[in-house]
């Protein structure tokens, strides 16, 4: 399966100026969020990628695209009617074709040499389904994910048959119903805000927003919606990628992304230097800082996702 169009998202009230910020990548470079966005996806081979944006921001992202405005179009989602609507305003530019979609505040930091879209795009390639890239998420954090359940797919330790999606599950449900053999105990496989969606899940995401507007229903409608039906649609898979996702549409989201960048990259003794003679005018806090501090799993505490992917 060729995948050569991408839909990122970037039309919620809250999301209009995020991937306007800049930061300083892992080679040191200085670019805006978006500029970082697009790299990702153009990484994994993507020759067209369509921007879903709120109106009157189109001028902004232009400029904040730099040398990859070549490359995008937009789309404008006239009114903020959900996360399941703003997707379903690429399906135009999709034409039936399948595409990688990613949501415009997260950034992506891979743990090997390829990037974690291309990671996906390989992976949905090969099988020629849909495939939601996961990363094992406490239960702490369920709050803020979609969660999918699912079984492994033999000879594919990172892979998994999805059966179940719920949007933001409370521990018991996850406990009850989202399991997953093979994570450790307290964990589940939360969305990672990128996702490659076949036809069929385009037509997955159309019938829950044609179904939020035929009830005229206050609930807006998200992906996980559309995702959980799927499995009854068809083949429906979820991979674990090597890498992490920092939401910069949260409180400190930003500073902890760039800690990330800056930490793997070629200024990294640098900012390690800085770092300590920071710590090092509040001697008093270093304890506390190591007795509360817990980003296990590629996770920051205090950064909920709050975009719902």
């Amino acid at each position: 399966m060729k995948i050569r169009k991408a839909v990122i998202t970037a039309a919620a009230p809250d999301q209009s100026t995020i991937p306007l910020q800049r930061l300083v990548d892992r080679d040191g470079q200085d670019k805006t969020a978006l500029q970082s966005i697009v790299e990702e996806t153009l990484s994994a081979g993507i020759e067209e990628i369509c921007l879903v944006i709120a109106p009157g921001s189109e001028d902004s992202f232009r400029k904040a695209a730099g040398p990859h405005i070549g490359c995008l179009q937009f789309v404008v989602q006239s009114q903020p009617q959900g996360y399941a609507h703003a997707v379903a305003q690429g399906r135009d530019f999709a034409d039936g074709e399948p595409i990688l979609h990613l949501v415009g505040d997260h950034l992506y930091l891979s743990q090997t040499h390829q990037t974690c879209a291309r990671q996906l795009i390989d992976v949905a390639s090969d099988l020629g389904s849909s495939v939601s890239a996961v990363q094992a998420t406490r239960e702490s954090r369920l709050p803020y994910f979609g969660v999918v359940a699912g079984t492994h797919v033999p000879r594919h330790s990172d892979l998994y048959e999805v059966s179940r999606v719920v949007e933001k599950p409370t521990p018991t449900q996850a406990e009850q119903e989202l399991v997953t053999a093979g994570l450790r105990s307290g964990h589940y496989l939360g969305f990672f805000g990128m996702h490659v969606l076949t036809a069929d899940a385009m037509d997955a995401v159309d019938a829950v927003v044609a179904e939020q507007s035929a009830e005229s229903s206050a609930k807006k409608a998200t992906l996980s919606d559309a995702l959980a039906t799927l499995p009854t649609r068809s083949r429906y898979l979820a991979y674990r990628v090597q890498g992490n996702r920092y939401n910069i549409g949260v409180k400190y989201g930003m500073l902890v992304a760039q800690l990330a960048f800056g930490l793997s990259g070629t200024d990294r003794d640098q900012i390690l230097t800085e770092m300590v003679e920071l710590l090092a005018q509040h001697p008093g806090r270093i304890a506390d800082m190591a007795g509360t501090s817990d980003a296990s799993d590629g996770e920051v505490a205090g950064s909920p996702d709050g975009s719902g992917n």
